[in-house]
């Protein structure tokens, strides 16, 4: 299993930015998130604890759970099912108040399931990949939450 972790300063209110990140149809701002969706929403909010998500991206499909839903500090997701196959332990966003905006940082532990292989191939290959996609959702939430406050 790899730790993958993507960091930004989103010169927002923490409340509007883990309201971004935790809408799943938002991701679509990002090239490499092709279709996102709420399939079922959660216990007490759409994107609460037991909501699932599915996102087409064009790294793979991936099929997500919330486990966790504590706004606007934090939610994590497990992936249930996914193309590529991967096994998924952990996918967490955590956000913080810090001068000048909100910090948030992206964290999954996740390996690629192949028979052979699958260490090095989610650390030479998947790790890069997953940190840029994620990367480049921050950076659209970013654009996204900037445009707004500049009118």
């Amino acid at each position: 299993m790899e730790t993958m972790t993507t960091e930004r300063v989103i010169p927002a209110p923490i409340d509007e930015v883990f309201d971004w990140l935790s809408t799943t149809t938002n991701y679509t701002r990002s090239p490499y998130a092709l279709r996102c969706r709420l399939a079922r929403p959660g216990e007490g909010a759409a994107y609460g604890v037991g909501a699932v998500r599915v996102h087409t991206w064009l790294i793979g499909w991936f099929r997500e759970r919330i486990t966790a839903y504590e706004p606007p500090h934090r939610f994590e997701y497990v992936v249930e099912r996914s193309l590529p196959p991967s096994k998924h332990e952990l996918g967490r966003l955590d956000f913080t108040e810090v001068e000048g905006g909100t910090k948030v940082v992206w964290t999954s532990v996740v390996e690629v399931r192949l028979p052979v292989g699958a260490a090095l191939m989610t650390r030479l290959v998947a790790r890069p990949v997953i940190t840029r996609v994620f990367g480049n959702i921050l950076a659209a939430a970013d654009a996204d939450l900037t445009r707004v406050r500049q009118g």
